[in-house]
């Protein structure tokens, strides 16, 4: 044996594990593409040269040369059971009270989770090496996948330990990128062949071929989420299995959160629900575990599903169109937001004709240009996003789409956060960012001043009445009486017009103004774009700190020892009330005589007012945005729900109002117009 030959292909294989764990499990690549092909590239030759030094656990496995003859089934060591599931707050609502009644008396934490859409799989490692993988199939038997689970790099060949556990048996998902479907099907249409439909699909297929050198191409990936057999390895809840699962070399199911109670959890959902449009893989809901291994065998299984799991599942539609046109707008912290200009297109009774792109690493990761023809998709959530580009009928070399480096409103150059992935102008009398201020000051979750929408907004900003939010408690009744402004005028031509604001619309407006001067400091604190601060946080904060003098004085610890505030918030908040913009926006407000004190009765009083009601919003709106009216819902204890069953309270339907509301009719839920949903909720 030459030695020197050996201790180079150690050396080589070592390095490649390390640098596969650092791209595939940490996300933090070390070289570049060319860099690791040539590594790879030695270390087959080598390893072709000396045949005696082969390796069933070398990184050069993964390319997977011999077919198989035909699938085996194999039996699980532990059954591989289904996940019940619900479409329903409700209905999950309802699963923490069963599981709650059935450990009564013990604290329960729970684990939230993406549920990805992708194929279940279980992988058996025996003394570290991985040596067999299994479809789900009925739960007790499932196909043998091992050759091609073999060619996904997230799944090491051997584990990143040296003292690794005897037996773990790890179950979880396999799946595929959407930008890796993107580009799979372009070379499906090179080959003459149709492209797939959707990542799902594609990865149901490919981890049954026979051939592995054709999963070894389709770049498939793969999240730990369970365990099945395990002998060795010394954890006691779910949390602590994940973590030791990194440890090892194998990506866990991202985003995971514990939480210390199911109200935790309850709240806890749009939290994840928020961060689906950035991820670069389909979800189809969020998953709840209990994260105690003990509470879970105290629990047991039904007949087809653990008691200690439930998936809450999203309705999902697409549509395929063409996007047209990519513009930025600029919101009112700063943020520099992409939005994808559609060709409209029908999804879920409601027609699109924009869509959110996120942020620059979104449109970079998605190879979205001008031009292309993308699929759009509605799940769980109102907004609709853009899943995907169909590259395969990309039938031009359409240029790349190029991210502002100045703001398009004043010119000021842009900043990425640090850490983080938005984009900012940090002009705060930047025009786009105070218009977007002034409009949410006066929206319902705002300070609810009636008459201050959109176009009065801008008419004040032209006219150069305002700057900003102290200036409208100084306007003046025949100032604003004299504004005329742009109508259409009524008829075929609809040519515009320049019409009176007049003395009613005025005195309407300025009477608003006043009345908000009373609203109270968290009114005040969920309304002047402090970032990470809406109503609900705001209430919260005023319970422990209710005059501006306090919440100044309070330090940042203090503000994050309050429950459901935590470090990001508190150091947002601190920040603001410190900074020279923050304390002159205070001086302002309290010297046009807005209060700066939360009275605590009144708080309270208001958060009654739909205590505990499950309300569901369908159809659209004329009186309230999506986001105004879930902020009323929840300002005033109720919970804004996304579907109809027997537990919901109230339906408030608008025009255009499809399923849901057939569904409500159904079920004799009750259903509201706008206006008496603002006369029930006291507006």
């Amino acid at each position: 044996m030459n030695s020197s030959a050996a201790d180079r292909i150690e050396a080589l294989r070592a390095e490649i594990r390390r640098l596969d764990r650092l791209y595939y499990v940490e996300a933090k690549p070390a070289v570049s593409d060319l860099e690791y092909d040539q590594l790879l590239a030695e270390l087959k030759e080598l390893e072709t040269g000396h045949p005696e030094l082969h390796s069933p656990d070398s990184p050069t496995q993964r390319i997977g040369d011999a077919p198989v003859e035909h699938l085996v089934q194999v039996a699980h060591q532990v059954p591989m059971l289904s996940i019940d599931n619900t479409y329903s707050r409700e209905d999950l609502q309802a699963y923490f009270e069963r599981t709650e009644k059935l450990l009564e008396g013990e604290s329960i934490g729970w684990v939230m989770e993406f549920k990805i859409d992708g194929v279940a799989a279980s992988i058996r490692y025996e003394d570290g090496v991985l040596t067999q993988g299994l479809t789900r199939g009925n739960g007790e038997v499932g196909d043998d996948i091992t050759h091609n689970l073999r060619t996904i790099h997230d799944l090491p060949l051997k584990l990143n330990t040296t003292s690794p556990p005897k037996i773990l048996e790890l179950r979880g998902e396999v799946y595929m990128t959407n930008a890796d479907l993107a580009d799979l099907n372009v070379r499906q249409q090179e080959a003459g062949n149709e492209p797939f439909k959707n990542t799902r699909n594609v990865t149901a297929g490919t981890i049954r071929l026979l051939d592995p050198s054709i999963a070894a191409q389709r770049n498939l990936r793969f999240f730990c989420h369970g365990i099945g057999e395990m002998q060795g390895l010394g954890v006691t809840n779910h949390v602590d299995f994940l973590t030791e699962v990194e440890h090892l070399g194998i990506p866990p199911t991202p985003s995971v959160r514990l939480l210390k109670n199911s109200t935790e959890a309850m709240k806890a959902v749009a939290t994840l629900e928020q961060e689906i449009p950035d991820l670069p893989f389909e979800v189809d809901g969020i998953v709840f575990k209990v994260n105690d291994f003990a509470q879970r065998e105290r629990l047991g299984l039904r007949s087809k599903s653990p008691r200690w799991l439930i998936a809450c599942k999203f309705e999902r539609y697409e549509a395929v169109t063409k996007l047209e046109s990519i513009t930025v707008q600029v919101g009112k912290t700063g943020t520099i937001t992409p939005v994808a200009n559609l060709q409209p297109v029908d999804i879920a009774d409601t027609t699109v004709s924009r869509a959110s792109l996120h942020n620059a690493d979104e449109i970079e990761r998605l190879d979205v240009r001008e031009g292309d023809v993308v699929v759009v998709e509605k799940a769980g959530k109102i907004i609709p996003k853009v899943v995907r580009v169909e590259k395969h009928e990309r039938k031009t070399d359409l240029p790349v789409w190029k991210f502002p480096t100045h703001c398009p409103e004043c010119n000021v150059l842009l900043a990425r956060d640090a850490g983080g992935v938005y984009i900012r102008c940090s002009n705060p009398a930047c025009p786009a960012q105070v218009r977007q201020r002034l409009i949410y000051f006066g929206s319902r979750p705002g300070m609810d001043i009636d008459g201050l929408g959109e176009e009065v907004v801008d008419l004040l900003l032209h006219q150069k009445m305002v700057a900003g939010y102290a200036d409208l408690y100084e306007l003046q009744l025949e100032e604003v009486a004299g504004l005329t402004w742009p109508k259409r005028r009524k008829g075929k031509d609809g040519e515009m017009i320049d019409v009176a604001f007049g003395r009613r619309n005025a005195e309407n407006l300025l009477a608003g103004i006043d009345a908000s001067r009373d609203r109270g400091l968290a009114r005040v604190l969920a309304s002047i774009t402090i970032r990470h601060v809406g109503p609900r946080v705001a209430q919260l904060i005023t319970k422990q700190y209710p005059t501006i003098e306090e919440l100044r004085n309070a330090s940042i610890e203090q503000l994050a020892s309050i429950h459901e505030i935590g470090d990001a918030i508190a150091q947002s908040v601190h920040e603001f009330c410190h900074s020279s913009y923050g304390e002159q926006i205070f001086q302002q407000l309290a010297a046009a005589g807005v209060s700066l004190e939360q009275p605590q009765t009144n708080t309270e009083s208001n958060e009654q007012q739909l205590e505990g009601k499950s309300i569901v919003v369908t159809g659209t709106l004329t009186q309230f945005t999506r986001d105004e009216i879930k902020a009323v819902i929840e300002r005033l204890g109720g919970r804004a729900s996304g579907s109809v069953s027997k537990k919901t309270d109230f339906v408030v339907a608008g025009e255009k109002a499809g399923s849901k509301l057939t569904k409500a009719q159904q079920l004799n839920v009750r259903v509201l117009s706008e206006a008496e949903f603002k006369e029930l909720a006291g507006l």
